[in-house]
């Protein structure tokens, strides 16, 4: 999976980029909707973990500055399950010191066209792909923001991990073709 966006580039992530993800999932204020910053250790299993799911077209890819080719988070389509059957979930995480540009909304973006375009169908459980969710702690207002500008909506709220998520939601009968090509060109 290799995506890009006018100013970044998705791409796998691999064992060496474990240092420049560990400052942004290490880091306190990046991650404070989460219940702790993650250890080296668990920065190298969260790079292991995405690595097994890209042969299925899915994970969390590396978010890259187009002009720097720095790393400064993450963002991919990735299984949860919920409450009731798998859902495929936009994730992202930005570093503090990268926040509040766009980057986020710009990458997220990118992941949701290549859901409903690319990915489209998940071989695995055989169905065409009807909706992507982002899970956001309500708390969290930016991330609430991202996924609104990218047309999701609040669908419901649940008791997940042991706190409480907003499910954003959209549905591929509410996207057109026209608006992912015009974003994809964007």
């Amino acid at each position: 999976m290799h995506l890009t966006t006018p100013r970044l580039t998705l791409r796998e992530m691999t064992p060496e980029d474990a240092p420049a993800l560990q400052a942004v999932l290490g880091d306190e204020e990046t991650m404070r909707w989460y219940p702790r910053s993650f250890t080296r250790e668990e920065v190298d299993e969260w790079i292991a973990r995405q690595i097994t799911r890209y042969p299925t077209g899915t994970g969390l890819l590396g978010i890259t500055l187009k002009e720097s080719n720095t790393l400064i988070g993450d963002c991919g389509p990735v299984w949860q399950t919920v409450d009731g059957p798998p859902e495929l979930e936009i994730g992202y995480h930005v570093h503090r010191d990268h926040q509040r540009r766009g980057y986020a909304t710009e990458a997220a973006r990118a992941v949701r066209d290549y859901a409903f375009n690319a990915l489209a169908c998940d071989h695995e459980i055989d169905h065409v792909i009807s909706h992507v969710i982002s899970m956001i702690r309500p708390e969290n207002l930016p991330s609430r923001r991202v996924a609104e500008k990218n047309g999701l909506t609040l669908s419901r709220v649940v008791f997940w991990r042991g706190y409480d998520h907003c499910v954003y939601r959209l549905d591929r009968q509410h996207i057109s073709q026209a608006a992912l090509n015009q974003d994809a060109a964007q």
